[in-house]
């Protein structure tokens, strides 16, 4: 009689398109059904509870792997589909497996190349330097099973700038890159702006890494990205060489962001795009009588603080004439800098007075200002802005 190990291998030899594990054994299982299906070199599992549904991805080769990890004692019905046949698995309360394979009948009917391939802004077939050199894409630029995560997280990234970005025909779209260290998405964003856009683009990348600059400008003249360049110098104080239209901010550590994003408003820059990183300033500035169970537990307190920053410098931004939102860049699970500010100047407050009614604006900074007062918080973007009477 064959194991549960060799029935899965060997199902597995028949490359089904669509799995399905459920009838979980207890009422404790993490997931009351997990779907296993087939996408173009790997295979999707998601993994549903009542109420959220988790995804990740596996290489295929170690699909037949997980499936015996997972079902083993802990799920008891387990159904596969190759457009053939149909693969049912069933694990009694003693154990014993039953294993049956049936011709025909109903089946999922699998999807189509046409309905299953989601079409990225930047997408497989070309091969993307910067993405090669990544290892997200191979040299003939197939997307690597293991960085399609990766590959999808860029793409969105690309997707909320893109969101935001009017299509100006013969406008050159002037770029800084605050905190950019390696530069991985500053290529991938040139990449978009100049190969698949056509647009005409002057970019600079700053960081304070002289050996990581150096790779950089190495790299873009590879590329042959001629208005890329990369500067080595400090957020705080830089003068930018031309009029900016976009500032980007990636994970620029704890109050950098503050001063990338004061540059940017000083600038009359007419998009922001940040992904806040470490905000440490107003954890260690948090005191409050009322409300001290949010500072109470540590863990508590450091989640809090970061939201607050970020809900911060999202109304002082609103302050000075940006319509902001704070959107999710990437899940949890796979980091948890997952918060995108997205600032782009209101119609008419080119000129950098805030086209933002009196009342509005009273509205978002005593927001602000009683926040800071109850927790004792003096955020640096509010300095910065109300000393140069910005706000």
């Amino acid at each position: 009689m064959e194991t549960l190990n060799e029935i899965l291998d060997r199902l597995i030899q028949a490359l089904p398109y669509r799995i399905v594990i459920s009838r979980p054994v207890g009422k404790d299982a993490a997931y009351r059904k997990i779907v296993v299906e087939k996408k173009e070199s790997f295979y999707q599992v998601a993994a549903y509870t009542e109420k959220q549904v988790f995804h990740r991805n596996i290489p295929a080769e170690e699909t037949a792997a997980l499936l015996a990890e997972t079902v083993a004692g802990a799920y008891r019905e387990m159904h596969a589909w190759d457009g053939k046949k149909e693969y049912t698995i069933f694990i009694s309360k003693k154990g014993k497996v039953t294993y049956l394979e049936k011709g025909g009948g109903q089946m999922p009917r699998a999807e189509s190349a046409h309905n299953r391939k989601k079409k990225y802004l930047i997408e497989e077939g070309t091969a993307v330097p910067p993405l090669v050199d990544m290892g997200i894409f191979t040299s003939g630029g197939k997307v690597v099973a293991s960085m399609y995560d990766k590959y999808r997280q860029i793409n969105r990234f690309l997707e909320l700038i893109e969101d935001s970005v009017a299509d100006e025909a013969g406008r050159c779209l002037r770029i800084i890159d605050f905190g950019c260290g390696k530069s991985y998405l500053t290529f991938v964003l040139y990449h978009y702006f100049t190969q698949i856009k056509g647009r005409d683009v002057q970019m600079v990348g700053l960081d304070l890494k002289e050996d990581v600059i150096a790779g950089c400008n190495a790299a873009a003249a590879k590329y042959g990205y001629h208005n890329l360049r990369f500067e080595v110098g400090d957020i705080s104080g830089y003068k930018a060489a031309f009029p900016v239209d976009m500032v980007v901010t990636l994970h620029a550590c704890d109050t950098a962001t503050d001063y990338a994003l004061f540059n940017a408003v000083s600038w009359n820059a007419r998009m922001i795009f940040s992904v806040p990183c470490c905000q440490h300033e107003l954890n260690r500035q948090a005191e409050t009588a009322d409300f001290s169970l949010l500072t109470r537990y540590g863990i508590v307190k450091e989640r809090f603080c970061a939201l607050a920053t970020d809900a911060i410098r999202a109304n002082l931004l609103e302050c000075c004439g940006y319509k902001t939102q704070l959107l999710e860049f990437v899940d949890f699970s796979h980091t948890p800098k997952n918060i995108l500010i997205r600032a782009v100047k209101r119609s008419g407050a080119a000129s950098g007075k805030p086209v933002v009614p009196a009342s509005v604006k009273r509205n978002y900074l005593g927001e602000v200002e009683r926040t800071a007062e109850e927790f004792h918080f003096t955020p640096t973007l509010y300095r910065l802005l109300k000393e140069s009477g910005r706000i």
